[in-house]
């Protein structure tokens, strides 16, 4: 990998990480395209540099965080599912990072989410939950559980939370706003862990730290925009648009890997 794919993949990372489509599978579909073999190095340059983009969403919502002690522990009870699970299938999962993993999981996540939005908008409901005070403590439990989902590459962490949140009786805005936070703890940890697993690759190649660090400061600051247009559409727009472009290009990778 050179300091040209570092910069693509930064950039794919900063536009995908809070949008429902899946940011790791979006990187491993464009690794394929530039021939990058999915190596030890790879793999850990794909959940690394996530935490640019989480660095963005601090930043962001750093006021309400320093000020909401509360959510910081709904953010914790959220996250508790993920650890352990991560914990504890950490090379499993590892072992899905290939395109046609990405590609189905695009497919069945974008089939589900023009189901949920079709029943919501049957029923014309939009959430009792209007704010992330309001959020509760179960609700926050159960959007960690259905964040175990996204360890499979191509399910989305974002999708799946955000969908779960609707289910839950969560507003468009705070299930997306939710799903955001919830990224902190839990992406924080993953890069963490995935650093201390990887540490000969540092300490064996500089190289490979600098492009790290190349794809982390451009996945933040392509995230910090994505973040801002992101909820202004979700405040106006349904999520069908993206279950159809997940439905779409997983057609497309599962016809090309096969």
């Amino acid at each position: 990998m050179d300091f040209f794919s570092a910069i693509i993949l930064g950039i794919v990372e900063g536009l995908t990480e809070f949008l429902p489509v899946s940011s790791t599978g979006h990187m491993i579909l464009v690794a394929d395209l530039l021939g990058l073999e999915q190596n030890n190095v790879l793999k850990c340059f794909e959940v690394v540099i996530q935490l640019g983009s989480i660095l963005a969403v601090v930043f962001m919502f750093f006021d309400r965080l320093k000020e909401d002690f509360l959510l910081w522990i709904k953010l914790l009870i959220g996250f508790i599912p993920t650890a352990i699970i991560g914990l504890l299938l950490y090379k499993h999962i590892k072992a899905l990072f290939e395109p046609t993993t990405v590609a189905y999981a695009l497919i069945i996540g974008g089939i589900v989410f023009i189901i949920v939005e079709l029943w919501h908008k049957k029923i014309n409901y939009d959430g009792d939950t209007k704010t992330l005070h309001e959020v509760s403590f179960k609700q926050a439990f159960i959007i960690g559980l259905s964040q175990c989902l996204a360890m499979i590459p191509g399910t989305s962490r974002s999708g799946s939370t955000i969908i779960t949140g609707l289910l839950c009786g969560l507003s468009r805005e705070v299930a997306a706003r939710f799903s955001f936070l919830l990224a902190i703890p839990t992406m924080f940890a993953a890069t963490t862990y995935d650093t201390y697993k990887n540490r000969e690759i540092f300490a064996q190649n500089l190289d490979a730290l600098w492009m790290f660090l190349v794809g982390g400061v451009v996945a933040f600051v392509v995230a910090f925009v994505v973040i801002k247009l992101f909820l202004k559409f979700v405040s106006k727009f349904s999520y069908i648009s993206f279950g159809i472009y997940r439905i779409i290009l997983g057609a497309i990778f599962l016809i090309w890997v096969l």
